[in-house]
């Protein structure tokens, strides 16, 4: 009786979110989108400003509040940092890069990162990390198990093989930890069969085979987070259909049924056709009900066809890649379970597959599409007001998640401070003014 009662209850409830997702049309998802944004990207702050002096800033003055960063991650592969052709191509992919993004991804590609046995490319990381860490953009390592392609140094004995890559995953998160504190821990498993996989990984393919998949991926998970319990750990696929559900999300997890992983990432690479609102929202839907959040990990859309002789960005085709990318994001950041995007690659030079997919151009100028998603990220969504002081020292304004800088001018001195802006943060929030330098 209580089998049938669990039954029925099931399936009313798949009854009620089949209703809603019927309901949830094109048309429905954007003109309700900036409402959802609203709701899920802002809250409501008041702050209780405080002079050098320790007393309440005076009444009337005026407050100037705009905001320095999103809560919301903004991101792209960061993998041609200072290698693009010229000094010039460097110069142009650091600017755009740290005017409109607050999240990278770092490459760790086993194969190409530990090419020579006992011999990480540290240096290149470290690199990077210094530069993110001086433009305030938050990294992410990507990945630590994949069978893609496998160092050629890597033992023939299956299980030394996985002792290794063990031993990659605990070394890489334990070594970075404290800069980069986020990991595509497994990438892609729901594949790790395939033929090309094995004629290209034969040893690490072999490994897996003989643990098996699930077991796979849950000691990279554990050895991952025990290296640094503190981490975000993530399980990344380009399957957004049932079998990422089945193969992998169903796996992983612990004896009790726990899921080992903190986020769902899902990649979008759309270089043949833009998935449109409708299917953005029902894959967001699909995995929102796992109750982690959702990073949308690779995103790609390009701006110009693949011929016989290769890709080609167009006019046509960029105005076309801003309007859908614009589209896409609108969708995404109304979502309560999306946390982050993360764009696929930075610019056309050195793009994967040679695709014209960059925010940028082969020769480092803005397409398009990289001045529509600053006009979203770093204007429309983006918060910037001046307020009166009140009575009690105190300033209420909404404004969207993130970090903030505040400005009071006091006669001939400027007041400044720094504060952070939560969905369920402390109210009021203080902050502690200084002279500015």
């Amino acid at each position: 009786m209580k089998r049938v009662g669990m039954v029925l209850i099931f399936a009313i409830v798949v009854g009620v979110v089949a209703d809603v997702l019927a309901d949830m049309t094109k048309d429905k998802i954007l003109r309700e989108a900036d409402q959802r944004i609203l709701e899920n990207r802002t809250t409501d702050g008041m702050l209780k400003l405080i002079g050098p002096d320790g007393d309440a800033v005076k009444e009337g003055l005026t407050a100037r509040i705009e905001q320095r960063r999103h809560k919301f991650l903004f991101g792209c592969n960061i993998f041609r940092l200072h290698q693009c052709r010229t000094p010039e191509d460097n110069e142009a992919y650091e600017k755009y890069f740290s005017e409109l993004l607050n999240y990278a991804t770092l490459p760790f590609y086993w194969w190409t990162y530990t090419r020579e046995k006992g011999r990480p490319d540290d240096a290149r990381t470290e690199e990077i990390i210094r530069w993110c860490t001086v433009h305030k953009v938050t990294m992410k390592g990507h990945p630590l198990a994949w069978n893609y392609d496998e160092p050629r140094w890597l033992p023939d004995d299956p299980g030394a093989a996985m002792t290794a890559q063990m031993d990659r995953i605990e070394r890489c998160v334990k070594r970075f930890a404290g800069d980069i504190d986020i990991w595509d821990v497994v990438n892609e498993a729901t594949d790790y069969g395939r033929i090309a996989l094995r004629n290209r990984a034969p040893k690490l393919t072999t490994a897996i085979d003989q643990m098996g998949v699930g077991e796979y991926i849950r000691d990279a998970f554990r050895t991952a987070r025990a290296a640094n319990p503190a981490a975000t750990l993530m399980i990344n696929d380009y399957r957004t259909d049932q079998a990422y559900i089945d193969k992998v999300l169903k796996e992983l997890v612990d004896e009790q049924g726990r899921p080992l992983y903190d986020v769902i990432g899902i990649q979008s690479h759309m270089h043949g056709k833009y998935w449109g609102a409708d299917k953005t929202w029902e894959v967001c839907e699909r995995y929102a009900k796992f109750g982690k959040p959702i990073h949308f990990t690779e995103t790609t859309l390009v701006s110009g066809p693949r011929t016989k002789e290769g890709w080609h960005t167009t006019l046509e085709g960029e105005e076309r890649q801003a309007r859908d990318a614009a589209e896409f994001y609108t969708v995404l950041f109304s979502h309560p379970a999306v946390k982050a995007i993360t764009w696929w690659d930075f610019s056309d030079q050195g793009a994967w597959q040679d695709a014209p997919a960059g925010l940028l151009r082969d020769d480092m100028t803005p397409k398009p599409i990289y001045n529509e998603l600053k006009r979203l990220i770093k204007d429309k969504w983006w918060t910037r007001i001046t307020k009166k002081v009140s009575r009690d020292g105190t300033v209420e304004f909404r404004g969207f998640l993130g970090e903030y800088g505040v400005v009071i001018e006091d006669g001939d001195r400027e007041l400044v401070g720094t504060f952070e802006l939560e969905k369920d943060g402390a109210r009021p929030i203080e902050v502690r003014l200084k002279r500015s330098k």
